[in-house]
């Protein structure tokens, strides 16, 4: 079994190591290893705090309710990908945007923004939109648990298409844009390296209306496609960020430095 890790934020790694070399475990975080994976004292076990620094340790005291760990120790800080990705991805129906999360999280999405569409079956208003993005970023939780990453992306509540595009003229105003479009004539593979930034832009299972891509292109963004086939809304958007990293990504560097 891989080591666990847990999602600890705030943690005070230079007041921890500091002050006797110990972490107790956060409530949440203790009761899934002492009653869930049932750790055992000197078990290792790993902590970040979603920002970009781990902790290893081993497991001095457990219980129920409390689990301290020792013999704690810096990690590696591990960069994220030189290429900053955010996804704006149309509201899918619940279990399509669960997933839509969880890989984006694993394949180093940087920012994910969720919108509302013409086409979205999903409607997210008031305490509703509050209680999904919650939903959402404890997805991406579990996900950097799981996959070894130790910067959680952001999550941003719900906006409408036009909301969002007005307010990106301030918050991206630089970066290069990107929609996908089955009908458009250019392949990804054709842009030029968009830079350290891109925002890619997906529809949900209906796509985006001819006026929404209209607007979109308006505000910047050229419509492109990965291939001949219509994927899915959620394959589509995932293809994608693969295929990000892979050119122009972390992936590229991997590749780039692999022995040949």
């Amino acid at each position: 079994m891989s080591t666990p890790r847990f999602y600890c934020p705030a943690i005070p790694f230079t007041e921890t190591l500091l002050t006797g070399n110990t972490f107790e475990l956060p409530a949440a975080a203790a009761h899934h290893a002492s009653r869930v994976l049932r750790l055992r004292i000197n078990d290792a076990v790993h902590v970040f705090d979603g920002l970009g620094h781990e902790l290893r340790g081993k497991i001095s005291e457990i219980n129920g309710k409390r689990v301290l760990l020792n013999e704690l120790k810096r990690a590696p800080i591990i960069p994220e990908s030189s290429l900053h990705i955010v996804l704006a991805q149309a509201l899918c129906t619940g279990e399509k945007m669960d997933w839509i999360m969880q890989k984006a999280t694993e394949l180093g999405i940087h920012e994910i923004q969720p919108l509302q569409t013409q086409y979205s079956t999903a409607k997210l208003t008031g305490e509703r939109a509050e209680k999904r993005t919650e939903h959402w970023r404890g997805i991406t939780v579990a996900a950097c648990e799981q996959c070894g990453r130790n910067t959680l992306p952001v999550v941003h509540p719900p906006l409408d298409l036009v909301t969002w595009l007005t307010d990106l003229q301030r918050t991206h105003a630089s970066s290069s844009k990107l929609m996908l479009s089955p009908d458009s004539h250019h392949l990804l593979t054709q842009r030029p390296h968009p830079g350290g930034n891109v925002v890619l832009l997906v529809g949900s299972e209906g796509g985006l209306s001819t006026k929404e891509t209209a607007l979109s292109e308006r505000f910047g963004f050229t419509p492109v496609r990965l291939g001949n086939n219509i994927l899915r809304a959620e394959t589509a958007a995932i293809a994608s960020i693969a295929a990000l990293q892979t050119l122009w990504g972390d992936w590229a560097v991997v590749s780039e430095a692999a022995p040949k």
